[in-house]
């Protein structure tokens, strides 16, 4: 159940009315309720409210009484998926008595008075936040401190921080330096939350309208703009992303919101719009597969109008504010599952007419872009982690990175702008390469389709390899210590059993690692005979376990964040390698390394919804456990049969994973959860 509290205490808003007569606080409760609320409450204090959270197990909502906006602006705060607690911030200049807030990459970074910011303030505190059910602690003693006049400590210490005496007056304390007094109740307490560490993202407003007032002139100005702006019309703009690439923006968000409509009144879900995008690109690959010219236009119409489903499915879930966990994996894997089996086609279209090995290819491009997205994924925490970090003397200025960091700042800020979409392009985002592959396909062939998409993804992951890797030497963030490092590495029981090699550090170990299997690989590519070089399996899998002797030490040095990946490519390397060694058709050895992809796609995809292991994950082995049952068959001479039962094994497990963790475990809590007291069941809460 969802609680929401209006916090009237400090505020002169309080005694407003609207343009109707009625209280703005009990207009306020009213679109709480229409926001998702299943209780709305009334605070006079922060003690009262302190109270009313502490009974709390859902998600609290908490407005001041001085907020006038569209309903929509509260919906999208209680059903933002962006995290577990959210603040609303505004582009209004600070005044006095309100908290200036300085945010990075979504996220808040920084909350107090205007000159407590040093003039990095991005926005302001919109009076409103929605807070996670594992933050309410903190929140409850983030208000114990605003209402005894205490300032809470930036650095937490212990589970919910530690607060110190310091009079409200002080600088960052809810704006109140800069207004010569405490501020509203509701400006101290999201202050007091953001100086206890907790980390709060935040939640614009676009297009739609949101102010907060302090007298009646304010608020009917405010009711004016809301008044003018059609809602639904502005939520359905606003479905489609804020930022999105080229080829997205101009070739598919043109017309995609008219599909979201025609969803919604169809009464599809998101889900429901993933699964006939896949359905699409399954059908296209089949058609790169079967070749000709028509079949191959066909298959370019078809992938084109699955990728603008691709979008549509998300654009719908903003406009319907229908968001899950589980909906947001699914889209994950779906969009991973579906460019790889397009690859497939291609590939066996390029080896159907003769055009030369296309499972190589296929298996190239799997390959890069698999890898090229863990360093992604990786350098995307590296970033957030960076942005809640202080910023330290080592750091803050100076150096080919901070120039490389001012230089991408300005061109994200300049957005439209040449360098900004040329800076968007390089890159090769799933747009563009769907792009290409339908009018290469369309105009050549699946050769020439397969060749381009490998081209453009080595120089652009040579680009972005550079310059993160000049920018995350400055920042010099560790981000696997803050993780289950043994988790996102993929280690088994053998990399734990193996000693611990210190002083070459992880990186180097894996990147040592991923050099054997590679060698490998192309001694058996230009050997005429490369079965006779099976001797050499075993050598390179004793190379490739120079990987596991990193896995019990400190992952804390600037480019550690590149291990999961490096490990990723010496295991697809490994594999291939033996494949080719041991006679392996083209497309046993894709469906291999698709398997593995799966795999790793799906811990990933729970790194960035911050989810725990899959319920069977020590049964896939790790990556050297793996490795080695692969080695012994390549070895024994059976290496096809290998690969296809250990894929095969793999799949059922993922597959088995998956029921348990998205639906025999949720049916269980769920039933546990209204269970009486012992009757088996835990006592409700």
């Amino acid at each position: 159940m969802t609680l929401a509290i209006v916090l009237a205490a400090g505020t002169r808003a309080a005694g407003l009315t609207t343009a109707t007569g009625e209280p703005l606080a009990d207009r306020l409760a009213a679109q709480l309720r229409r926001a998702g609320a299943d209780e709305v409450r009334f605070a006079a204090t922060l003690d009262e409210l302190t109270d009313l959270v502490a009974t709390a197990t859902a998600p609290v909502l908490i407005t001041g009484t001085d907020l006038v906006a569209h309903t929509a602006v509260l919906r999208h705060l209680a059903t933002s998926p962006v995290g577990p607690t959210v603040a609303l911030v505004l582009g209004d200049p600070p005044v006095p008595g309100r908290t200036a807030v300085r945010e990075e990459r979504g996220q808040v970074v920084d909350a107090g008075a205007l000159d407590a910011l040093d003039g990095d303030a991005t926005g302001v505190f919109g009076g409103a936040l929605r807070v996670g059910v594992d933050d309410l602690p903190t929140l409850a003693a983030a208000a114990r401190a605003a209402a005894s006049g205490m300032l809470p400590v930036a650095a937490p210490i212990g589970p919910v921080g530690d607060v110190a005496p310091l009079p409200t007056a002080a600088a960052g304390v809810g704006g109140s330096a800069a207004a010569g007094g405490p501020g509203s109740a509701v400006d101290r307490l999201f202050a007091g939350l953001a100086a206890l560490g907790t980390l709060i993202f935040a939640q614009r407003v676009r297009l739609l309208v949101a102010h907060r007032v302090e007298d009646t002139a304010g608020l009917r100005a405010a009711e004016a703009a809301v008044t003018a702006v059609d809602e639904d019309r502005a939520e359905l703009r606003l479905s489609v992303k804020e930022k999105d690439d080229f080829f997205s923006t101009y070739f598919v968000s043109t017309w995609s919101p008219y599909l979201v409509r025609l969803s919604a009144r169809l009464r599809l879900t998101p889900t429901g719009v993933t699964v006939i995008s896949v359905l699409f690109a399954l059908a296209a690959a089949v058609l790169f597969g079967v070749g000709g010219r028509p079949a191959l236009v066909g298959g370019a119409v078809l992938l084109y109008l699955g990728f603008v489903l691709d979008c549509v499915d998300g654009q719908l879930a903003r406009y319907t504010r229908h968001f899950s966990a589980w909906g947001g994996w699914l889209d994950t894997m779906a969009d991973r599952a579906k460019e790889y089996v397009v690859y497939a086609g291609l590939g066996f279209g390029v080896s159907h007419a003769g055009l030369g090995n296309g499972w190589a290819l296929a298996i190239a491009a799997m390959t890069l872009q698999t890898v090229r997205h863990m360093t992604d994924t990786w350098y995307g925490v590296l970033h957030d982690e960076a942005a809640r970090r202080p910023r330290t003397a080592t750091n803050a200025s100076g150096g080919i990175g901070d120039r490389l960091n001012a230089a991408s700042t300005r061109v994200q800020a300049d957005t439209g702008s040449l360098s900004y979409w040329l800076k968007r392009t390089v890159v090769f985002p799933i747009g563009e390469r769907w792009a290409l592959i339908a009018l290469t396909v369309a105009l050549f062939n699946p050769l020439v389709s397969l060749i381009a998409v490998l081209v453009w993804g080595v120089l652009a992951f040579a680009y972005t390899g550079a310059l993160r890797t000049l920018r995350a030497r400055w920042m010099w963030v560790p981000v696997l210590d803050t993780v289950d490092a043994t988790l996102h590495r993929d280690d088994g029981p053998l990399a734990r059993w193996l000693p611990v090699v210190r002083p070459m550090g992880p990186l180097t170990l894996a990147v040592i690692a991923a050099l054997g299997p590679a060698v490998l690989l192309v001694g058996a590519l230009l050997d005429d005979a490369p079965g006779g070089l099976r001797w050499a399996v075993p050598v390179a899998l004793l190379v490739l376990l120079v990987g596991g002797l990193g896995a019990g030490a400190a992952h804390n040095g600037p480019l550690d964040w590149l291990v999961p990946a490096a490990l990723r490519a010496a295991e697809y390397l490994f594999a291939i390698a033996v494949g080719v060694v041991g006679g392996v058709p083209g497309w046993l050895i894709f469906g291999y390394v698709f398997v593995l992809t799966v795999h790793h796609y799906d811990l990933t995809a729970r790194l960035e919804k911050r989810q725990a292991a899959p319920p069977l994950h020590t049964a896939t082995l790790g990556w050297e456990g793996r490795s080695v049952l692969v080695a012994l068959a390549a070895i024994a001479g059976i290496a096809g049969v290998g690969l296809a039962t250990l894929g095969a094994y793999l799949l059922v497990v993922f597959v088995v994973s998956v029921v348990l963790a998205w639906f025999v475990r949720p049916a269980r809590s769920a039933r546990a959860s209204v269970a009486p007291a012992g009757v088996g069941g835990a006592a409700p809460r």
